[in-house]
């Protein structure tokens, strides 16, 4: 019972380094261009985290290398439209929001991908997370879709096809050198993109190194670690349900952090997305436990 609850701790202090985590980005991008700092900040943690891979339990077959470089890719893709809509949109809780779809968009992706059909459970939740992003993008009585949330809810749709690979891969390969070659692969393609699209700076500021430091360090290395002490030690069940929190630490940060404020009609969107994650993950955890 201590080891889970203690389990339970890691994961929702997870969410919280995952929330100021959306902070030290925007911070970092305001000096330095956007795909420099993201493959900066995930070959740092890549090569972090390259010591831990030592060892016969954390061998994997050649073979297996190309299917891993590809969920690599996949993640590549996902945080690139995800930084730059960072870079870009004016509220960071609610782009959390939006990204926080990925987990409803998972059973349609795997439904295409795995031929896994969608359970009552999501087709019940869906409806209601639609209603609360068409809530999330009402402005003036219609719907206007701003550019950083069109990139938000494309790299949450991107997260959910990498999620499914993953899924499929994790049980073929072991995890910690799966999560550090895919770091790496991220790091790589960003750093690609940098040098073709990117101007660099001929110096950065310490503010932005020590923002880069603490996305390195705290956000990505640290976060990664807790989160797989807490996955292993509890349900993955329990895991889900705290990890939806994500979305609600990081409207708390940004109120905090940048005095954000949303208008009663996207708070009303916020709460009605998190009430379908919710309830999706409840039935779901409880069918399996019956």
């Amino acid at each position: 019972m201590y080891s889970q609850r203690k389990a339970e701790f890691f994961l929702v202090l997870t969410t919280m380094i995952a929330a100021w985590g959306w902070v030290f980005s925007r911070e970092a991008v305001q000096g330095m261009p956007v795909f420099a700092f993201l493959g900066t900040r995930f070959l740092l943690a890549a090569i972090i985290l390259l010591p831990f891979c030592k060892g016969k339990r954390n061998r994997i077959p050649l073979k297996q290398l190309p299917k891993i470089l590809m969920t690599g890719g996949w993640m590549a893709l996902n945080l690139v439209l995800w930084i730059h809509a960072v870079a870009i949109t004016d509220s960071i809780g609610e782009g959390a929001f939006i990204m926080s779809l990925a987990m409803l968009f998972v059973p349609l992706v795997a439904w295409v991908i795995l031929k896994n059909r969608p359970s009552r459970y999501f087709w019940e939740a869906l409806p209601v997370a639609i209603i609360g992003l068409a809530c999330l993008t009402l402005f003036k009585a219609q719907l206007e879709f701003k550019a950083s949330q069109l990139w938000f809810l494309g790299a949450a749709i991107v997260q959910a096809i990498y999620f499914c690979y993953t899924s499929l891969y994790t049980r073929m390969v072991p995890l910690l050198p799966l999560t550090t070659i895919q770091l790496a692969t991220t790091g790589i393609v960003a750093l690609v993109l940098s040098f073709f699209l990117e101007e660099w700076p001929t110096s950065l500021t310490t503010p932005t190194v020590m923002w880069l430091g603490a996305s390195v360090v705290i956000a990505t290395s640290l976060r990664f670690v807790l989160q797989l002490v807490g996955q292993k030690n509890t349900t993955a069940a329990n895991a889900a349900i705290i990890m939806i929190l994500e979305p609600v630490m990081t409207v708390f940060v940004a109120a905090i952090w940048y005095h954000e404020r949303m208008p009663l009609i996207q708070i009303v969107g916020c709460i009605l997305i998190l009430f379908s994650l919710f309830y999706y993950r409840w039935r779901c955890s409880n069918s399996l436990s019956k």
